[in-house]
């Protein structure tokens, strides 16, 4: 869920202006609206409601949440540039029979798919952090942020293979840990978790593209890594 409200185009203007600006009177801002006097009041007083500004006396400057919001403009485009989403994969080895925790994926797209499983990582929280929240979640085990290793960085972009239009664009940060505890949770809405050899991954004709990658990293550190994938209407 975005944390971030929407804004009016005029009010996109304004915090462009702020940016390179260190602060700035009405005039100032009214003039890079464009907008009658009554109009660009409203779209300041509403830029101040949302904390993205700062009055102090009679000029106005970009607060720290105003900062952060304006530092993702595009300036050229005035719009909000979109970034690639951060998420991290997890890889868990049973120490005792050397299997990984592999993750059937059963809900669209991508439905019956094999994989490592893998969550997003939330607003503030690290990303030791979200491997134990999403552990937890995801297959009922216990883990601890120190017993979480880095393994690398997995960039991959999806491009639709008809349209050629970018639909994914994932920064995967690889985590592995073979230090936990718990009954593992097999079956949950929308997937199920199984203990698997690499092999009997590989095996399997439902399994993700990006799967030799994710199994080099649970032996090794892979570093940096990029891929470009295509989405076919099969997924």
């Amino acid at each position: 869920m975005s944390h971030e409200a929407k804004i009016h185009e005029a009010q996109t203007t304004i915090l462009r202006e702020l940016l390179f600006l260190p602060e700035a009177n009405f005039a100032v801002l009214q003039r890079s609206t464009g907008l009658e006097s009554d109009h660009a009041k409203f779209h300041i007083k509403r830029l101040v409601e949302l904390e993205y500004l700062e009055k102090n006396g009679s000029v106005y400057s970009l607060s720290i949440k105003g900062k952060e919001y304006a530092n993702k403009l595009d300036t050229d485009t005035n719009t909000i540039e979109r970034q690639p989403k951060s998420t991290t994969i997890m890889i868990v080895k049973n120490p005792r029979t050397g299997k990984f925790l592999i993750q059937q994926r059963l809900k669209n797209p991508y439905f019956g798919f094999w994989t490592f499983y893998s969550g997003k990582i939330r607003w503030g929280e690290t990303i030791p952090e979200t491997a134990v929240r999403e552990t937890e979640e995801e297959t009922g085990l216990i883990t601890e942020p120190e017993n979480w290793q880095w393994r690398g960085v997995y960039h991959e972009i999806v491009r639709h293979a008809a349209t050629g239009e970018i639909v994914e664009d994932k920064l995967f940060y690889v985590m592995y840990t073979d230090k936990y505890s718990g009954k593992l949770m097999t079956d949950f809405e929308g997937g199920r978790n199984a203990w698997m050899t690499l092999d009997e991954v590989r095996q399997d004709p439902k399994h993700f593209h990006s799967f030799e990658i994710e199994a080099r990293a649970a032996t090794k550190n892979i570093g940096l890594v990029e891929r470009v994938d295509e989405y076919s209407e099969e997924f």
